[in-house]
């Protein structure tokens, strides 16, 4: 039995969202990096990682980081603390490049 749209939680929206319009993936890391120094930011900035990996097969996402699943899914949550090891893996393994700015660009 399918769950209807008012049913759904949170989270499937999301990845909902994201697996029909990869191209919001961009805007929605963006904006979580943005906020990632706030308080909760670290927190919400996983959840963002962990509704992308979602959306693109958590198994795929695990395999292409050469991480067990399990160790994606610790990682991810919301008391995750991954290493920078394991961000730059899955950053690479969902296809993510991140660069950084100095000065006025950096307040984009």
């Amino acid at each position: 039995m399918k769950a209807s749209p008012a049913s759904r939680s949170h989270d499937e929206a999301v990845v909902e969202l994201l697996k029909a319009d990869p191209s919001f993936t961009q805007e929605y890391l963006a904006a979580a990096l943005d906020e990632a120094n706030e308080p909760g930011g670290h927190v919400a900035l996983l959840a963002v990682l962990r509704h992308v990996a979602e959306a693109q097969g958590m198994s795929a996402v695990a395999d292409r980081a050469g991480l067990p699943r399990e160790s994606l899914y610790r990682a991810l949550s919301p008391r995750g603390n991954p290493t920078a090891k394991t961000l730059w893996a899955v950053f690479r393994a969902l296809g993510l490049h991140l660069t950084l700015a100095h000065g006025a660009q950096a307040d984009r």
